[in-house]
C-alpha cells in the first residue's frame, strides 16, 4: 500500500471532522478533506492594494486546491504558488495564477506553499525534489529521514532545510496514533553536482500522482 496511492484525488467534501481515526498508517482517517480529522481549520489571508495605494485583506479563506492522498490517509493543501521568483504583483496576476494553477511538487523558477495533513503513523516513501524546501512542524511530531539512514525528530515549531537531498516523513505524533501537520515552502534551485555527478530527482510512487498538473 502506498501512502499516496491517489494523490490529488478532487476534494469537494465539507470540512469540519474532528474526530481523529483509529486506523493504522491513516487509512480512512482524512473522511472530509481538508483540514484532517483532529487539526484546526486555518486561514488564509491574502493582502493587497486599494486606491490610495493602502492594504487591505482581498481573500479571507482556506486556500484554492484542496487534494485528499492515498487511501484517505492525508490531505494537501495548496495555500500559494508562483510562477517565477521574484514575483511580479502587478495587477494581481500572482493571485490569478495561484488561483487558475494547482502546481506539482514544486515550480521550476517559481515557488510553491504546501500545507499537508498526515493521518497518524504515515509515512511518505524516499524521494527527492530538485528544489529548496522549507519544512515546518505546525502540529504533532515528525520523523525526517535521509538516504543516508540518519534521522531526527522535528517537534512543532522546529524547521527543515532540505537542500535537494532524498528522504521520507513519518508522521509519529502521539506515538503515531494522532494526526500532525506540516507546512512546505519550496523554491527552484540551479542544477546540483555533488562529487562531479549531477544530481537526478525522483519521486518512485509518487511520480505518477503528479502527472497532469497544471504548472
Amino acid at each position: 500500500m502506498t501512502w499516496l496511492g491517489s494523490l490529488f484525488g478532487l476534494w469537494t467534501s465539507p470540512v469540519g471532522n474532528t474526530k481523529p481515526s483509529a486506523e493504522p498508517n491513516g487509512v480512512n482517517s482524512i473522511t472530509d478533506g481538508f483540514p484532517a480529522p483532529g487539526l484546526r481549520e486555518t486561514q488564509r489571508l491574502v493582502t493587497s492594494h486599494d486606491t490610495r495605494g493602502k492594504g487591505y485583506f482581498q481573500t479571507t479563506d482556506h486556500g484554492d486546491h484542496h487534494r485528499v492522498m492515498g487511501e484517505k490517509q492525508a490531505v494537501a493543501n495548496i495555500l500559494y504558488s508562483t510562477r517565477e521568483n521574484p514575483v511580479d504583483l502587478n495587477g494581481d496576476q500572482d493571485i490569478d495564477f495561484a488561483k487558475r494553477n494547482e502546481p506539482g511538487l514544486h515550480i521550476v523558477n517559481g515557488t510553491v506553499v504546501r500545507m499537508i495533513d498526515f493521518g497518524p503513523g504515515l509515512e511518505s516513501p524516499m524521494h527527492r525534489a530538485m528544489s529548496i524546501d522549507y519544512g515546518i512542524v505546525i502540529e504533532g511530531e515528525f520523523e525526517l529521514t535521509l538516504d543516508s539512514g540518519e534521522s531526527r525528530i522535528m517537534k512543532r515549531g522546529d524547521v527543515s532545510v532540505q537542500r535537494a537531498t532524498a528522504h521520507k516523513w513519518r508522521n509519529v505524533t502521539g506515538g503515531g496514533t494522532e494526526p500532525g501537520r506540516m507546512l512546505y515552502i519550496l523554491l527552484d534551485c540551479k542544477e546540483l553536482v555533488v562529487n562531479g555527478q549531477k544530481v537526478e530527482g525522483f519521486l518512485g510512487d509518487l511520480e505518477k500522482e503528479y502527472e497532469g498538473r497544471t504548472a
